[in-house]
Formats: C-alpha cells, sequence, structure tokens
C-alpha cells in the first residue's frame, strides 16, 4: 500500500529526478553515473563535502578577462625584472670601466694620464647631459608619463643641499678655472673645457633633480632606467676621482714652497701664478669648495638611485601627502633646544677661532687642542641622549611599523652606509696614534675623539631607526584595519554601532595621544638636542679647514697620498651622514 502510493507520487512529479529517486528507493545499489555525467560543471572539484543540490551555476574557473589581466601583470613584473637589471648591469660596467682608468691613472700614470681619465668622463658627461635634457625636455612631458608623484623622495632638505651644494660646485670649478687662467702661460687651453663642461653638467643635473626628484615614470621605462644608472654612475666616477686625484692639491704646494724658495734667493722652475693675490683667492676659494664637489655626487647619487626604483611605480590612491602631517613645532620643548643652541654657539666660537687661525702659515697646537676637546665634551652628551632616547623608544606603547616601505629602507642603508666615512677615519687615527705617541696630550685627546666618534655613531643610528620604525601618531588607518572594519560591518549589519564603535576608539586614541606624556615630551627633547648638535658637527667640516689633514700626525704615518684618499672618502661621507642624521631625526621628532 505505501510502495504503491510511493510510486504514484513519482509518476505525478515527473522530470528527470522521478528515475534516480525511484531507484534509490529501493535496496540494491544505484547503478554507475553515465560519461558525460561524471563530474557535472556545478559540482565540488576539490572535494570540500558540500552538497551543491541546486541548479548548475557558473563555472568556478577565471573568466578570459581576468586571466589575460593576471598574465599581463606578470609580464609586467617580468619586464620591469629585466628593464632593472639591465641597467643595473650597464651602470655596473660603466663603473669598473672608470675604475680601471683611475686606478691605472694612479698606479701607472705613464701610460694613463689624468687627461684620458678626463676624456672618459667628459664622454660620461655629455651623454648623460644630453639623456637629461630629453628627459625634462621629451619624456616627462608625454601624456600619461608621470602619473604618480613618490611624496616621501626628494623632502625638502635633499633637494635644498642638492642645489646648495650643486651652487658650490660651479663655485668650484669657477675658482679652477681662474686659477688655470692665472697660469695660462705654462698650461695649455685645453684644460680649461673640462671644468667648464662639468659646471654645464653639474647646473642642468641640479635643475632636472630638483624638480623631477618624485617622479615615477610610466613610458619609455627601460631607456629612463638607462639613462638614470648613466648618470649615476658617472656621478659615481666624478667622486672616485675627487677622492683619489690629489694633483690640484699638489700643484698648489709645490706653488707655495715654490714662492718661499723664490723669496730666498734660490731659483726654481715651477709654474708660478702672475698675480699672487688674486692666486691667492682662486686657491683659498678652490680648497674651501673642495669637499661640496664630492658631497654633491653623493646626493645625486641617492636621488638618482630613488628615481630609478620608482620607475614604473604605481602608488595607491591614498599614499599623497598625509593631510594630517603635523607642523614642525617645540610643543613646550626647554632643554633640549637650550642645551643644542649651547652646543651651537660653542661650536661657532671654536670654528671661527680655528678658521683665523688656519689662514696664516701654521696652526698652533693649542687651537688643535681646543678642536678636539669640543668634540670630546659634546660626543658622549650626545651618546647619552642617544642612549636613553633607545630606551625610552623600548617603553613606548607604539606600535612597530612593519609595512615595507622601500623609501624608509633607502633611509636606513644610507644611515649605516654614510656612517662608514668618518668611523673609518677614527679607526685609521686610532691605529696611528697607538703606533707612535700615544702619551702626548693632543694625541690623547685624538684618541678620545676617535673613540667617543665611533660610539656615537652607533648610538645614532640605533635611536634613529627605532624612531624610524614605530608608527608615526599622524599616520593615517592601515589597509587590514580598513578591512577588518568593512568585515565587521558585514557581520553585524548595522552602520550605526559601527559607528558607535569607531567614535569610542577615536575618543579613546585623543585622550591617550592628545597631550605629551613624558616619554613623548622626552623623545621631542632629545630629538631636538641631537638636531642642532648634528647641524654644528655639520657645519665644522663642510666650510672649514679639516684638522684631519692638517694636524699631520696620520699624514706622517701613513703618507700623504694614502691619507688624502682616506680623507677624502670620509670626510664627504661623514658630512653626508650629518645631514642625513637631520632628516631622520625630524621625522622622529614629528613621529613621536
Amino acid at each position: 500500500m505505501g510502495r504503491g502510493a510511493r510510486a504514484a507520487a513519482a509518476q505525478s512529479g515527473g522530470g528527470r529526478a522521478s528515475g534516480p529517486r525511484s531507484r534509490g528507493a529501493g535496496s540494491s545499489p544505484a547503478p554507475k553515473a553515465q560519461p558525460d555525467e561524471a563530474v557535472p560543471a556545478h559540482e565540488d572539484p576539490v572535494g570540500t563535502g558540500k552538497e551543491d543540490t541546486g541548479p548548475p551555476g557558473p563555472s568556478p574557473r577565471k573568466s578570459w578577462l581576468a586571466r589575460h589581466f593576471s598574465l599581463l601583470l606578470r609580464r609586467d613584473r617580468q619586464a620591469q625584472k629585466a628593464g632593472q637589471l639591465f641597467s643595473g648591469l650597464l651602470a655596473l660596467n660603466l663603473v669598473f670601466l672608470g675604475g680601471a682608468f683611475i686606478c691605472s691613472m694612479i698606479f701607472n700614470n705613464v701610460a694613463v694620464t689624468l687627461g684620458d681619465v678626463w676624456i672618459l668622463l667628459a664622454v660620461l658627461k655629455a651623454l648623460s647631459l644630453l639623456w637629461l635634457i630629453y628627459y625634462a625636455m621629451g619624456t616627462a612631458r608625454r601624456p600619461h608619463a608621470v602619473l604618480y608623484r613618490d611624496p616621501h623622495a626628494g623632502p625638502i632638505w635633499v633637494r635644498g643641499s642638492l642645489a646648495l651644494f650643486g651652487s658650490c660646485t660651479i663655485c668650484l670649478n669657477a675658482f679652477r678655472m681662474g686659477y688655470d687662467v692665472s697660469h695660462s702661460h705654462c698650461k695649455s687651453d685645453v684644460e680649461l673645457i673640462f671644468p667648464a663642461m662639468e659646471m654645464v653638467f653639474m647646473g642642468v643635473q641640479t635643475w632636472v633633480l630638483w624638480k623631477h626628484c618624485k617622479d615615477c615614470v610610466q613610458v619609455q621605462t627601460n631607456f629612463t632606467r638607462c639613462g638614470l644608472m648613466l648618470t649615476l654612475a658617472t656621478n659615481l666616477l666624478l667622486w672616485v676621482l675627487a677622492v683619489t686625484n690629489d694633483s690640484m692639491h699638489r700643484e698648489i704646494e709645490a706653488e707655495l714652497n715654490a714662492l718661499l724658495e723664490k723669496f730666498s734667493g734660490k731659483e726654481t722652475n715651477t709654474c708660478l701664478c702672475l698675480n699672487a693675490t688674486v692666486c691667492e683667492v682662486f686657491r683659498k676659494g678652490y680648497l674651501m669648495l673642495y669637499p661640496f664637489s664630492t658631497e654633491h655626487c653623493l646626493i645625486c647619487c641617492a636621488v638618482l638611485f630613488v628615481m630609478w626604483k620608482n620607475v614604473g611605480r604605481r602608488l595607491p590612491a591614498h599614499s599623497g601627502a598625509h593631510p594630517n602631517r603635523p607642523h614642525f613645532r617645540l610643543h613646550g620643548a626647554i632643554f633640549g633646544p637650550l642645551l643644542g643652541l649651547l652646543a651651537l654657539v660653542a661650536g661657532v666660537c671654536v670654528f671661527v677661532l680655528f678658521q683665523i687661525e688656519a689662514s696664516g702659515p701654521e696652526i698652533a697646537r693649542q687651537y688643535f687642542t681646543l678642536y678636539y676637546a669640543f668634540y670630546v665634551a659634546t660626543l658622549p652628551t650626545m651618546s647619552l641622549a642617544c642612549l636613553a632616547g633607545t630606551a625610552i623608544h623600548g617603553l613606548e606603547e607604539r606600535e612597530l611599523d612593519t609595512v615595507k616601505n622601500p623609501t624608509r629602507s633607502l633611509d636606513v642603508v644610507l644611515l649605516m652606509g654614510a656612517a662608514l666615512g668618518q668611523m673609518g677615519i677614527a679607526y685609521f687615527s686610532i691605529v696611528a696614534i697607538v703606533a707612535t705617541h700615544p702619551q702626548e696630550l693632543l694625541n690623547q685627546l685624538i684618541l678620545a675623539y676617535s673613540l667617543l666618534l665611533i660610539l656615537q655613531h652607533i648610538t645614532q643610528n640605533l635611536f634613529i631607526i627605532e624612531g624610524l620604525h614605530r608608527r608615526p601618531l599622524w599616520e593615517p588607518v592601515p589597509e587590514e584595519v580598513v578591512g577588518k572594519l568593512e568585515a565587521e560591518l558585514h557581520r553585524r549589519g548595522s552602520l550605526m554601532e559601527l559607528g558607535q564603535d569607531l567614535r569610542r576608539a577615536s575618543r579613546a586614541y585623543i585622550h591617550s595621544y592628545s597631550h605629551l606624556n613624558w616619554k613623548r615630551r622626552m623623545l621631542k627633547e632629545i630629538s631636538l638636542f641631537l638636531i642642532l648638535c648634528n647641524i654644528t658637527l655639520w657645519m665644522m667640516p663642510a666650510f672649514g679647514i679639516h684638522p684631519e689633514f692638517e694636524n699631520g700626525l696620520e699624514k706622517d704615518f701613513y703618507g700623504y697620498r694614502t691619507w688624502f684618499t682616506i680623507v677624502n672618502f670620509g670626510l664627504p661621507l661623514g658630512v653626508f651622514y650629518r645631514m642625513h642624521s637631520v632628516g631622520g631625526l625630524v621625522e622622529v621628532y614629528l613621529g613621536a
């Protein structure tokens, strides 16, 4: 009776489903499925255990448009990697070629002369100059060429130092041309071409980098990468030549010695200047501005590398300048600025006294003592401030910023790399002092200065890097937090409820950070003190005669050429380190 009713219901239901259901009602096993029904389109192919009893839905495979778009993205990334690799290899080969020329000039100046190196650099400068003009007039003006601009690239202190050192480099070459013109009776006119060409190259490069340092170029990407690497290699070779070439310094020293011999009645065949007063101005200007040329090359290399990394980069829509970024204000900080101003005034007084004494024929020993004593008093104070700031960073409630940031990574690399300059000079000085006369007062001061300088670099790097990796208070809400809030909105289904939670969280956040607690106040005091101290220590080697070379201790120990190379390698890096530290400390101050 029941079986008949079920059969009647099955016949009255009709459709294809009646057959399987009527067969499944019996005790016999179900027959095997037909081949065309083995794997239906709507069946779960992964075997997750979920049954699909509804009508056949759309295919889970990606559409043709999605697959084609992902393939294009993959090919775009591969092309970008290939372009970066090729342009990097181009720069590497150019640097090796120029380095081989410079090393050959140093070790065998008969086969390869300074004129040969100048000719190679003149060719590279001409090619770089043509590309810079083409980029500014052609590539950057194409439609959709610069859709994005990196807000972190080219901050105002980098562009300001670029313009300052670029102007000083142009003045340096003008002094060099004036010096050569005053010796025109014993020099060829060809030597005037190279300083004039370098003036044009540095002027155009400074203008282009000032205007386009934030560009994220989207057209002619491979050609742009190669042009940037060509210009970077040219600046790097100019820096290497400026570090190792002491021909101009030897020529000036030989002329001064020849003048002394002439006044003493001895004959000399050295090429002398026609007007002694004018030549003295050119000599002083050249020697004072010489570190600016090497410093300008280093800054240009850093800016060009950032532009090279930004070629083809697409930034998200919210990555512009932060509207909530605070302005640089003191926020009631008192002790840090006062101590920093005290160090600045003392440094200016020591600097002026040393410069006045250095204008004479020989620097008295007590001025070297005064110069190094200032450093011995300032450096340990800065080290203690950095250690205190690092400890306060460890006590903060702010989260670490673990999001990948290429600009911050480059800042850290530049900070660590530039610190090697003065640290290298300090280690060479330690070896020279310990191996000669460590018991003298001046040598003991230089030894203490070298040890304290190494310690201060290490502690300051720790403080700045730790501060850069803390999430600033003015930073917008990260995308992950926004995604969680949206998921919470879908889960609750109530916009009003989520808005109340956001208002409560905002009130709690403002209540926690609207006032300066003692940790934030201490960080701001320490940052301001270190900013003023680094400005003082940047000013003294950048604008003055360098005691590391003038005291004679290391020069006698290592020899003129070796110590000249060491000092010219380390001092520009040291000046760049102080300037870069000021920028990092400003970021730490604003982030606190």
